[in-house]
């Protein structure tokens, strides 16, 4: 009878979840192995044999100073932007479901950036940067704003900040306005019966109440942020003097142009272990901070 309990169980799984987890196993899985495989090789991405290397890529990958410091780079670009995404999405989050006029018309708006492609999204902040802020900045007389934030290599990873903050606000929004909701009502009276307002009960009720969501919105920034390409594409191909060139476009260059695969592989799998555990630190740091209702 348990044998044809579990097989029943099987069976049940398979039917719902079986084209799934094909799709699953042949999309992800068995790509990110062959991968892994590929970095203890000498493959060039075009030839039909290849030696094995051992760990020599992986060797490689840490004596790369150009790709170390444009991990650095990657690394503040991330910080950076995660924050201030969060921070201006929480805000919103925070104003859009206080009931003022028209929040649902302000919800929509501000989630439109997220629908353009990086690409497409790129070019229109390149044009703005180039052409509409420094004629802004010749009419006013700001001097800062009549040159391209592009064309400067200290300020050209803070074009890519503005844009990446412009794009994702408004999606973490919606979490947050997600977990707004989900706060209980009855813990919020509770808070104001006993003289918790404005501030202070934001952040004695409804910050401790919102981890999940911050959970949620900083592992979306901070994986997003680290495999960024598209963007750092179209708006500044690395440029000027490879001030902006991220980890993933070192690694693309690397497997593919370069026709380096095995150690651009390996720079690869070095990135996801990073984003791993920075992911999932965070998550158990602000795991102990949650709050069961």
């Amino acid at each position: 009878m348990q044998e044809k309990s579990l097989l029943r169980r099987s069976g049940i799984f398979l039917a719902f979840n079986g084209v799934t987890l094909f799709a699953f196993t042949a999309v992800l899985i068995i790509p990110f192995l062959y991968g892994l495989f590929l970095t203890f090789t000498d493959w060039n991405a075009i030839s039909d044999t290849f030696s094995f290397v051992g760990f020599q890529n992986y060797a490689k990958v840490f004596s790369d100073k150009e790709f170390l410091r444009q991990f650095l780079i990657t690394f503040k670009y991330v910080i950076i932007s995660a924050l201030l995404c969060n921070l201006l999405a929480f805000t919103l989050a925070y104003f859009l479901t206080s009931g003022i006029r028209a929040q649902n018309f302000l919800r929509g708006g501000f989630f439109i950036p997220n629908l353009i492609g990086g690409i497409i999204l790129g070019y229109i902040w390149k044009f703005i940067f180039a052409n509409v802020l420094t004629q802004v900045g010749k009419a006013f007389n700001i001097a800062w704003l009549q040159t391209s934030f592009l064309t400067n290599p200290d300020r050209a990873i803070w074009a890519m900040i503005i844009v990446t903050v412009w794009q994702y606000a408004g999606y973490l929004m919606m979490i947050y306005i997600a977990g707004f909701v989900g706060i209980p009502r009855d813990v919020q009276e509770a808070a104001d019966i006993d003289g918790a307002h404005g501030l202070r009960k934001l952040w004695r009720v409804t910050i401790p109440m919102m981890i999940p969501s911050f959970n949620i919105c900083m592992f979306i920034t901070m994986s997003r942020g680290f495999m960024a390409y598209d963007l750092n594409l179209s708006l500044t191909n690395g440029g000027p003097y490879g001030s902006t060139r991220l980890a993933a476009m070192h690694v693309y260059q690397k497997a593919f142009q370069s026709k380096l695969y095995g150690i651009g592989q390996s720079e690869a799998i070095v990135l996801f272990v990073v984003v791993a555990i920075l992911s999932v630190t965070q998550l158990l740091i602000n795991k102990k901070r949650e709050v069961e209702v």
